[in-house]
């Protein structure tokens, strides 16, 4: 009796020790609790309790608003950054973006806490976080396959870089283009692909050639070995291939959306 007496108040302690240590948001186990629901609040970092394969288990439970939402955080940072901001508050950025400063915070505590109380984000340490999450300090390797109007203009113009890419190599069946050079950039023959991929092994490919060709192709490099994809053939690729990603760009989209806005205007 007296064994059975002391067990229930041993449960009935630390299941009040659980409600309350419950509470406190950096838990690995309580993260995707805030991911998918109310909003943390600014507070210290606590990121540093995490490990590498709990943030893997996590990422699979980021939805993809979330994601397509971090490159913005980090464009505003950026800016904000190269202007001298040291600090700001979500609701002045949450202003700035037009979006609900419970927002940001719901969204950056799917990946940790960020921010201190009463005194809001520090940008430059912000930035270099989302930068992380992005992965643009993973050194991503990348050609490009169509060097004609639109890949010409991508690598005259893009920065890849500055996001964390580096270009490798462009391709073409082009003999006009073949051998010659953009921004250092070097165009080769579409028959040394394979072998350049297997040789120097990209893992990221843009696609700026037509239709009919985009699926065979990205098959192709799926094969050789590539695992994303910047696609802009107008085209919706799939794979069965597990790991593959494709970000379809499809300019029409963004100038029917404009045209919807400004009819009813």
């Amino acid at each position: 009796n007296y064994s059975r007496f002391f067990l229930g108040c041993k449960e009935k302690f630390f299941r009040k020790i659980v409600k309350k240590v419950d509470k406190w948001a950096c838990l690995l186990y309580n993260i995707s609790e805030f991911c998918g629901g109310r909003p943390a609040e600014e507070g210290y970092i606590c990121r540093t309790t995490r490990y590498k394969e709990e943030d893997d288990h996590e990422k699979a439970k980021i939805s993809d608003a979330v994601i397509h939402r971090l490159p913005r955080y980090y464009r505003y940072l950026d800016d904000l950054y190269n202007k001298g901001v040291v600090r700001i508050s979500s609701s002045s950025l949450g202003s700035k973006m037009d979006i609900t400063a419970s927002q940001i915070r719901q969204d950056l505590s799917c990946f940790g806490e960020f921010g201190q109380q009463g005194y809001g984000y520090n940008v430059a340490e912000l930035r270099a976080e989302i930068g992380h999450i992005l992965g643009i300090d993973n050194g991503h390797r990348l050609i490009i396959i169509g060097a004609g109007h639109l890949g010409h203009a991508l690598l005259q113009n893009f920065d890849f870089e500055k996001v964390g890419f580096q270009v490798d190599s462009a391709f073409d069946v082009s003999p006009a283009l073949i051998d010659t050079q953009i921004r250092g950039v070097t165009i080769r023959a579409m028959d040394q692909l394979a072998d350049y991929v297997a040789r120097y092994q990209p893992n990221v490919a843009v696609l700026t050639v037509p239709q009919n060709v985009a699926q065979p192709l990205a098959d192709q490099l799926i094969g050789l070995g590539i695992r994303g994809f910047w696609n802009f053939t107008n085209v919706e690729l799939s794979t069965d291939v597990p790991g593959v990603f494709f970000e379809d760009v499809h300019f029409v989209d963004t100038l029917l959306t404009l045209s919807y806005r400004i009819s009813r205007g």
